[in-house]
């Protein structure tokens, strides 16, 4: 039961301080007649001298500064809805801009399976009130899940402009691959610039994808020497962000999670023998993920990324680049495809006897070409 002061039952302390008030009475010599007058007197001790709820004495700026410490430090969705479920002062100034803008991305982390019209329009009322982690995720979310593409484009122009580093990545991505658009309006140019921004800010798979450029030379003049450079600082970041991680686990006294190269642990790092745990997806990511997942995908459908963190699918045929060397895997980026190449494809990765036959007969040569973190090229689809 819910009441206006917003005192919501049962909650097991107060249960037994009213049964200890009504125990004491008992003990002092009153008879089970007297238990209302007892509560009574005990419901005054909780109020002020004239009848209301201490909760609605403490002024607005208190509980407005309380509510954005809990909506920063929430761990899931149901951390901050709750307060909204309480009474009807705490909904009123949950929904307070100055609440909604410090939201955390895990306030957000919302399933697929439980999308609907009203989580829609919370994640519309954060990024309306300049929430950078809800304009990133639900422009995602618009761009790919929606297909709303210049809206969804938008939101995550809006979260770029207030440095958002995932925003600045994804729209480098959807520059590369023209996505939600034909091939011809790949902008190979602006998604460089792009991504140089995120690796600015410290995006580890912006910092691989440009890399990946100034070794290749792919929409920017070749530089081998600074393109080792960015992969080589990917690889010490992601370090640093994986040790942090095992670090507070084994403070809370949680097991590392993975005992197996393949099965956990930081998927660049296995080679030199470290067995930590992987970065978790971004939510927004986590939802494209189970959206797609419970869909159709596949000759009849769209290709999604194959790298099990991204969750990006394709908005044309043939957007995404395949394995040059097996082709039944395919990728929306290069950082995408070095990621899932040391946890995965590494060992599944076969030669398809026909493609050597056909580069034969056109008297290419279809030797795998390795890049500087040891994985196989990706060609156009």
């Amino acid at each position: 039961m819910r009441t206006r002061r917003g005192v919501c039952y049962p909650r097991t302390d107060v249960c037994f301080e009213k049964r200890d008030a009504v125990i004491r009475s008992r003990k002092m010599g009153f008879s089970g007649d007297d238990d209302d007058a007892v509560l009574l007197r005990w419901k005054r001790r909780r109020c002020d001298g004239n009848g209301r709820d201490f909760f609605d004495t403490l002024p607005d700026d208190l509980v407005l500064c309380i509510l954005s410490r809990l909506g920063s430090a929430a761990s899931r969705p149901s951390d901050f809805v709750n307060v909204l479920l309480t009474c009807k002062r705490l909904k009123g100034l949950a929904l307070n801009p100055m609440v909604l803008f410090k939201a955390s991305s895990k306030t957000f982390a919302v399933r697929a399976k439980n999308w609907s019209d009203d989580a829609h329009r919370f994640l519309k009322l954060c990024a309306d009130a300049g929430n950078v982690e809800a304009c990133y995720t639900l422009g995602m979310i618009r761009f790919y899940c929606l297909q709303n593409r210049g809206s969804g484009a938008s939101l995550m122009a809006k979260a770029a402009i207030g440095s958002h580093a995932g925003a600045l990545y994804s729209l480098a991505v959807i520059q590369f691959n023209g996505s939600g658009s034909s091939k011809n309006d790949k902008d190979l140019r602006a998604g460089v610039a792009l991504c140089a921004r995120a690796a600015f800010l410290g995006h580890v798979d912006a910092m691989r994808e440009l890399g990946h450029c100034l070794q290749d030379g792919y929409g920017v003049r070749q530089n081998v020497t600074e393109g080792r450079r960015f992969l080589v600082q990917a690889n010490a970041r992601e370090l640093a962000a994986a040790l942090l991680l095992a670090r507070s686990l084994i403070a809370r006294h949680r097991p590392l999670e993975g005992g197996a190269t393949v099965a956990g642990g930081c998927p660049l790092l296995s080679d030199f023998g470290c067995n930590v745990p992987a970065p978790e997806a971004h939510p927004a990511n986590q939802f494209l993920t189970e959206w797609f997942g419970s869909r159709q995908v596949g000759p009849l459908g769209p290709r999604l990324c194959s790298h099990a963190g991204c969750g990006r699918p394709e908005t044309r045929k043939h957007e995404f680049r395949r394995c040059s060397v097996c082709g039944a895997v395919n990728y929306c980026s290069r950082a995408c495809q070095a990621l899932d190449w040391k946890t995965r494809h590494k060992v599944e990765c076969t030669p398809v006897e026909r493609w050597i036959d056909e580069d034969r007969d056109a008297g290419g040569d279809n030797d795998v070409a390795a890049d500087a973190e040891g994985d196989v090229e990706m060609v156009d689809s």
